[in-house]
């Protein structure tokens, strides 16, 4: 691999990646390990209402808990990447799990708010700085330049399969044990208890570094300080770092397209609830593989793709923008903003693939996936804040009006810094050596 850090054309000493049956068995515990690791930190993606109830909580100390997640999480991002590069991803995965469903057990006790506050917080150590630094890199050495966003796509498309299932059978629980406090006790112990299995799972079924053969192969260096620095001055990594930033606020958009189903197009209650987990839940199974093919066979590149994905999006919003608000247009306007969430769903399933189109070195994989997560993920700190702001004050049609009108600027920004991405992966092609 090229060192972008100089003019001279370098080969990277890259780890024996597995193949065949073995990549796709490893791939398949990444993917049961990324499908569980925020299930607790996203509880009111299911459980909002017994969250109020059972916790005592209002909607603005939700949103606190929320938000501290999110800020703790952006903050460790680059400490988890460092982390990563340092130690076996095979002990960093189950650490992190053990550690959620432990304190998912502590959950069930229904603690005060201030103790909720610690717990969301601590939730952010164990998955986003612990885990998930760890889970990309070891997906990255699962394929070769040329499959990369196939194997980030087929990881996004699995994370959809599990987020689903394991969603359901949580809601099947809380049915099961009434629907009130021991429902919800029983949902939040299940969470656990999926998260501390797994993470035994992984630490007896994920072997690091191995050949097919199950070889050990020589390990890389270990990671210091100086890989930050080394990571933080690469234009490539910050292009990629701008791309996910700009992928992510827009796909931060797609939740209000579920309040604007129930006020503009008088959806039932209970089709809105399906609506949402099709929204948030079945398209990314969807996006994920679609994503992964399209970038890696017709664009025979990811940035390429996440740019075109970006100015088709632009015409997707506007399409429904353009929709008559009159509930007569309810399935038109189910189906068109659903299209428009896929195509979504397709970008964020490949854009960590241009970590190798743009030469980001094997050793610094962990460290470099933090400064992107610390940059990419940001707009999960503000975006919500700001949509919904809009929203409340500009009630009825005009509010969602201005915030779609928002993504498709922001959507079109996208564009460009993709644009600008793809040029550095040109770059990088021409001065590989043949």
């Amino acid at each position: 691999m090229t060192d972008t850090m100089s003019n001279t054309v370098t080969v990277e000493q890259r780890p024996i990646r597995p193949s065949g049956k073995a990549r796709w068995f490893r791939l398949a515990v990444l993917v049961l390990a990324g499908g569980t690791i925020f299930k607790l930190a996203n509880l009111k993606d299911a459980f909002y209402v017994p969250m109020q109830e059972q916790f005592g909580l209002n909607n603005t100390q939700i949103g606190v808990l929320l938000s501290v997640n999110a800020i703790v999480c952006t903050v460790l991002y680059v400490l988890g990447g460092f982390l990563a590069d340092r130690f076996s991803t095979r002990y960093l995965i189950p650490v992190g799990l053990i550690g959620l469903g432990s304190l998912g057990v502590f959950m069930s006790t229904f603690p005060g708010y201030n103790a909720l506050l610690v717990v969301f917080a601590l939730l952010a150590v164990c998955s986003d700085c612990v885990v998930w630094p760890a889970l990309l890199k070891a997906v990255r050495h699962l394929g070769g330049s040329d499959e990369q966003a196939r194997m980030f796509g087929f990881l996004e498309a699995g994370r959809g399969v599990v987020d689903t299932v394991i969603a359901f059978s949580a809601l099947g629980v809380f049915a099961l044990l009434g629907s009130g406090a021991a429902g919800f006790r029983g949902a939040i112990l299940f969470y656990a208890v999926i998260d501390i299995v797994v993470g035994v799972l992984v630490f007896f079924l994920l072997r690091d570094q191995s050949a097919p053969t199950g070889e050990p192969v020589e390990k890389p260096e270990r990671a210091g300080w100086g890989t930050i620095l080394k990571a933080a001055r690469m234009p490539e990594l910050w292009a990629v770092s701008a791309t996910v930033f700009m992928v992510y606020i827009v796909y931060c958009g797609l939740t209000y397209f579920i309040p604007y189903m129930k006020t503009i197009y008088d959806l039932p209650v209970a089709l809105v609830g399906a609506y949402g987990i099709v929204n948030q839940y079945a398209l990314k199974i969807l996006g994920g593989t679609g994503g992964g093919f399209l970038a890696d066979k017709v664009f025979r590149s990811s940035s390429r793709y996440i740019k075109w994905a970006f100015l088709a999006f632009i015409v997707g919003i506007v399409g429904v923008m353009l929709l008559p608000a009159d509930p007569a247009f309810q399935v038109v306007a189910v189906v068109c903003t659903l299209l428009v969430s896929l195509v979504v769903f397709t970008m964020r399933g490949v854009f960590w693939a241009p970590m190798e189109e743009v030469g980001i070195p094997e050793k610094i994989t962990g460290t470099a996936f933090g400064i992107a997560s610390l940059v990419g993920y940001a707009p999960g700190m503000f975006a919500y804040i700001i949509y919904g702001a809009i929203l409340d004050a500009n009630p009825g049609a005009t509010g969602f009006r201005i915030v779609f009108t928002s993504m498709a600027a922001l959507a079109l920004i996208g564009a460009g810094v993709a644009t600008l991405l793809n040029r550095l992966a040109r770059k990088q092609r021409a001065l590989q050596p043949a």
